[in-house]
């Protein structure tokens, strides 16, 4: 149960399109806050706001090197994200297999 705690944690926390543009950034590498804030529109304490949120949710982990916090993806809150989406997603594709094989080309049921 804590994987679906953790992934609806993490679904309202990508509600916010800054933050969403902070995963995607990460993804491709770890990140100073710094660093997120010049490639954002946004100043530096709303990043670390936005980060505290994906922190809390499980999306990023930070790491203190020197005087500096490194944000990187979280794989566990990653992954519990992707496990949902796939399990909803082929819920959803095996429902629509069933109606599509038990439907008639014009629209009727078979």
């Amino acid at each position: 149960m804590a994987d679906a705690q953790l992934s609806g944690e993490a679904f309202g926390a990508l509600g916010d399109p800054n933050r969403r543009a902070i995963v995607e950034m990460l993804g491709d590498r770890e990140r100073s806050v710094q660093q997120l804030a010049d490639a954002l529109p946004i100043s530096r304490p709303a990043v670390s706001r936005h980060l505290r949120l994906l922190k809390d949710a499980g999306l990023v982990v930070e790491q203190a090197q020197g005087t500096q916090r490194i944000y990187s993806l979280h794989d566990a809150g990653v992954t519990a994200v992707r496990q949902y989406l796939e399990e909803v997603w082929g819920t959803a594709v095996a429902r629509f297999r069933l109606a599509a094989e038990n439907t008639t080309p014009d629209g009727g049921a078979s």
